[in-house]
């Protein structure tokens, strides 16, 4: 623990959510995320739109993260903010206020790795959730992003499986679209398949060599059969609907876990941390779990808040970089394709 109070605003804008946060100590004070609406009626996230959006809610939402924090701007030690990947007009929305803001306040500036910070959201102190021990695998699961990654320690990472077309999120947001409902469509897969039958109908798992994924044959799978069903019958989503999302998630959880269950046999490593939107879903959660009994892991998964796109994950590596003395300069640019 530091001598001194090290005090860290975090500024996340990736993608569509406008998120700050503020942290004391590695502890969580505030995180206020802000989402955007619009994009709903075109069933994704319309790049142009979201950046405007960022524009308007990047104030209001710093303003309010340090006022439930009860800190004021001049008590800050640091401002860090998401450097990428994302889309690179949100991206940089969040890079020039936080850049403005260290400017102008005479304080450093530090430059985070999206990817990065939904790992390391698992050491945010946080009461009744247990950190991981080094080495560990993580899964960071999301709408962009499919990867395994060896963590080695903090900022000593190797990506040692990652989708080589679509990521799990659209997998799910595209299966749910084919089926209409509306975006995104995770949750409400996720709903539905507690109450249907996941061994209803059987989809064909992709073969991808190693710890690679692939989601877009599943997804074209998943269109041929619905097609082939309704022409059949007109009533076949409506009527089988639960059925349905229960066997998209059936086939989804087992592509994941048979991808983890080859990782840890061939690094030895048990221990498994996920993170990332996707990380919500009950049945990865609880596919996780029944792990623990079958293959001997131990799982770690963030508070519900801390796994979708949010500040408090950006806060964190802010302040293990802020203890590092691991600061960015000025000049430093947005990356939509940063790298773990």
């Amino acid at each position: 623990m530091p001598t001194q109070n090290i005090y860290i605003l975090a500024i996340e804008s990736s993608c569509d959510d406008t998120a700050a946060s503020v942290m004391l100590n590695g502890k969580i004070l505030s995180n206020v995320v802000a989402g955007q609406s619009i994009h709903e009626a075109y069933g994704g996230v319309v790049p142009e739109l979201a950046s405007r959006a960022h524009q308007q809610n990047i104030v209001p939402v710093v303003d309010q993260a340090l006022s439930r924090a009860n800190v004021d701007k001049s008590q800050l030690s640091a401002i860090a903010f998401t450097r990428g990947p994302g889309l690179m007009g949100s991206l940089l929305v969040g890079t020039s206020f936080a850049k403005s803001l260290a400017y102008g306040l005479h304080i450093p500036l530090i430059d985070v790795n999206h990817m990065q910070a939904h790992i390391l959201a698992h050491f945010i102190d946080e009461e009744g959730f247990e950190k991981p021990p080094f080495p560990f695998l993580a899964m960071t699961i999301s709408g962009g992003h499919t990867q395994i990654v060896q963590v080695n320690s903090y900022f000593d990472m190797d990506v040692i499986g990652e989708t080589i077309d679509d990521a799990v999120g659209e997998a799910f947001d595209k299966s749910g679209k084919i089926l209409g409902l509306g975006y995104p469509a995770g949750p409400e897969i996720d709903r539905r398949a507690k109450l249907g039958n996941p061994k209803a109908f059987k989809f064909t798992k992709p073969r991808v060599d190693g710890l690679n994924f692939s989601f877009s044959g599943l997804k074209t799978a998943i269109l041929y059969f619905i097609q082939k069903e309704v022409k059949a019958n007109p009533n076949f989503i409506e009527e089988r609907l639960n059925d349905i999302c229960a066997s998209i998630q059936y086939t989804i959880i087992g592509i994941l876990i048979d991808k983890l269950k080859l990782a840890t046999k061939q690094t030895g490593i048990t221990h498994i941390a996920i993170g990332g939107g996707v990380s919500a879903n009950t049945g990865i959660r609880e596919a996780l779990k029944n792990g623990e009994a079958k293959f001997g892991w131990t799982t770690y998964v963030p508070k519900f808040e801390f796994t979708t796109d949010n500040a408090a994950m950006i806060a964190i590596v802010g302040y293990l970089k802020y203890l590092e003395g691991d600061f960015a300069a000025q000049n430093v640019m947005a990356s939509s394709r940063l790298k773990i």
